[in-house]
């Protein structure tokens, strides 16, 4: 599987499956035609799009996730493929069966390093980073003193350059840019953890009973910085207040397809994502005593 997104993000659109090829067509448009096994993740950001259900059974039997979106590009629905691992039965039971201590130690390990990617990357694009790589060595077990949020207060505002800045999803600024390329995000997350025999919805610390994936949104949080980078770049050319048009989508789509370098080797972030989906997997059969998760920087040139 290579980690191809296919968007559809305007309608009407009609979506079928022909010889192991996805094949995507609209009035006035010459059919478009994708191996099924070559997709990671097909988005459905319109809803003007007909599909078969073979469409869906075939992108999950590949092991490709689908994420449905709503008006607002939040993923408002996500097919994942639960077959995709041999032992996932004996792991469920381990989630389910996870101690508080080291789902707690699990937490401020993902903290940690989430805060140290944010460090990062301030460093790289303003020059400082207003404590934060002193805030990820204070983190402790369960992140009592909640620094993941003492965290973004400053990493926000001086990400963008601009101090009023929130994170809020429904804002009409570049939360819209966030809010999309975290939904790509969130659904390779999911892909990466059925993948290691994991239920996205046994979550470590998101216990929102309204979230369906709640370990992929715990386990998305270190790796949220890869998006971050993007839309502030995209944003040094672009009105944060401009449309989050297909342009704009296939720049935000580029950074989760991008290779950035780890353990002196340029890897896919797919690539990273399964390996350190994985190392949860061990981490939670306590056949690892620590969790290992990269420290990405800014992705390899293209070629």
């Amino acid at each position: 599987m290579t980690d191809r997104i296919v968007e559809v993000a305007h309608g009407p659109v009609r979506i079928s499956l022909r010889l192991e090829q996805l094949v995507i067509e609209r009035d006035g448009h010459p059919p478009v035609t994708t191996p099924v096994a070559e997709i990671a993740g097909l988005v459905l950001s319109t809803p003007q799009v007909q599909f078969t259900q073979a469409v869906l059974a075939a992108v999950a039997a590949a092991g490709g996730s689908v994420v449905v979106c709503d008006g607002k590009y939040l993923p408002a629905a996500m097919l994942l493929p639960l077959q995709a691992h041999f032992v996932q039965t004996e792991r469920f039971a381990a989630q389910t069966q996870l101690s508080e201590p080291r789902r707690k130690r699990l937490w401020q390990r993902i903290v940690a390093t989430k805060i140290r990617a944010q460090s990062r990357l301030l460093l790289d694009l303003r020059g400082e980073d207003a404590g934060l790589g002193a805030l990820a060595n204070r983190v402790r077990s369960g992140d009592p003193e909640n620094l993941e949020a003492q965290a973004s207060r400053r990493y926000w505002p001086r990400l963008f350059g601009n101090f009023k800045f929130r994170r809020d999803r429904t804002a009409p600024d570049q939360n819209r840019h966030l809010n999309y390329g975290y939904t790509v995000l969130r659904a390779l997350v999911s892909r990466a953890l059925c993948a290691a025999g994991l239920h996205p919805s046994f979550g470590l610390m998101h216990c929102n009973r309204y979230d369906a994936f709640s370990l992929a949104s715990d386990f998305m949080e270190p790796f949220r910085p890869v998006i971050d980078r993007a839309v502030a770049g995209w944003l040094r050319e672009h009105d944060p207040m401009g449309p989050l048009d297909p342009e704009t989508k296939a720049w935000l789509i580029g950074a989760v397809q991008a290779r950035f370098q780890v353990q002196g080797e340029a890897r896919t972030l797919s690539d990273v994502l399964f390996r350190s989906a994985s190392d949860l997997a061990q981490a939670i059969l306590r056949k690892a005593q620590r969790l290992e998760l990269p420290d990405l920087g800014p992705p390899c040139p293209a070629d």
